[in-house]
């Protein structure tokens, strides 16, 4: 039973137990995304907010805690920790939960109240920081003092995950694109908050030998898409992105520049104001990166359908948007925070409409 034994014993079960979780588990949907103004383009979106903590980032717990016991790194009844925006810290405390230890989140104040509702639900406890940037040093502290362990997804995203197969996002999205017209993508969107996702994509279509590029929507704040494009820029000041999950203050060790092909940053006016098209049109609710996603798939479609270019594109449904009901898609909140949706909502309507995609000419100040 949970907590029993000890050593490689208790590894043992432990293992046992989140793999038989991941045979009782389906595969999540790969949704199409219809633009009928461009019928030789299709968009699809592979919706992650199906698996059982409601996002991406259940693979990425998964990955990460085999990975943990695996090397040995997780002792019965000692707590983990995690630094996170929310929704690795929900999917941590579901397997933490399933193994019988303590999880212990780290998290920004500002993060959404249904997301630390969810960690609490699953059995874990929350503590706070003011500032993103201090999560980290916060969690290591705790590990130290508690005698646990510190699951750093920031650092051990990339590496957890096998990117050569085994069921990762990537093989999933490629397996059911098989039967698609285009079955071979022309581009993976997806965001960044670890860059796991982005090294997985990238790496598997490289050792695959697809012609698929890989490419990255960054909120505007982020330090990624700079440093992408200047290796010198390592972090940025100033206030954070809106858009929970993705975008960071400081480069990453999961995240790998080389095998990313482009960088498109947006603006959060944009991301929440595609959120909140993309809900009307999926008839179900999607978080603020997923239209920070749809954003840019519709940049790209524009162009494909430009250069008279069809083909497929596939990006992400990262995580259920019931979370962010009193955030992005509260007009209070959207007034409150200053933000104008009205010319980005129009935009991405008209871009469903005619397949043309026209960023407005805004300040950055209201972006």
């Amino acid at each position: 039973m949970a907590g029993e034994g000890a050593g490689r014993d208790w590894q043992d079960w432990a293992i046992r137990r989140i793999e038989a979780d991941y045979t009782r588990s389906a595969d999540t949907h790969l949704r199409h995304l219809p633009v009928p103004a461009l019928p030789s383009i299709a968009i699809y979106l592979k919706d992650e907010s199906s698996h059982p903590t409601g996002s991406l980032k259940h693979r990425l717990a998964r990955s990460l805690f085999l990975y943990a016991l695996c090397n040995g790194w997780l002792k019965p009844e000692r707590p983990v920790i995690e630094a996170s925006s929310g929704s690795t810290a929900v999917s941590e405390a579901y397997f933490a939960r399933m193994i019988g230890v303590p999880f212990i989140a780290v998290l920004p104040r500002s993060t959404a109240a249904p997301k630390i509702a969810a960690i609490e639900a699953q059995g874990g406890t929350c503590r706070f920081v003011d500032k993103p940037a201090e999560a980290y040093g916060v969690a290591s502290a705790l590990a130290a003092e508690l005698d646990g362990h510190y699951m750093d997804q920031f650092t051990y995203a990339e590496r957890a995950t096998d990117w050569r197969g085994n069921n990762n996002i990537a093989e999933s999205i490629f397996l059911q694109m098989a039967r698609e017209p285009d079955p071979e993508p022309e581009w993976v969107v997806c965001g960044a908050g670890t860059g796991g996702t982005s090294a997985t994509i990238g790496r598997y279509v490289r050792y695959h030998r697809f012609r698929t590029r890989v490419c990255v929507a960054d909120p505007e704040a982020s330090v990624f898409h700079r440093h992408w494009a200047d290796r010198t820029v390592q972090a940025v000041d100033g206030p954070g992105s809106r858009v929970e999950g993705i975008g960071r203050p400081q480069v990453e060790p999961s995240f790998i520049p080389p095998i990313i092909d482009r960088m498109e940053p947006v603006a959060d006016a944009a991301s929440i104001a595609a959120a909140r098209v993309v809900s009307r049109r999926l008839g179900k609710l999607c978080g603020g990166s997923t239209g920070t996603n749809v954003w840019v798939c519709a940049t790209i479609a524009t162009e494909m359908a430009q250069a008279k270019r069809p083909g497929s594109i596939v990006s992400i449904l990262c995580d259920d948007g019931e979370r962010y009901r009193d955030t992005y898609f509260s007009d209070a909140w959207v007034a409150a925070e200053g933000l104008d949706l009205a010319p980005y909502t129009a935009a991405l309507e008209a871009f469903f409409e005619t397949g043309r995609l026209v960023t407005p000419d805004i300040a950055a100040g209201g972006a």
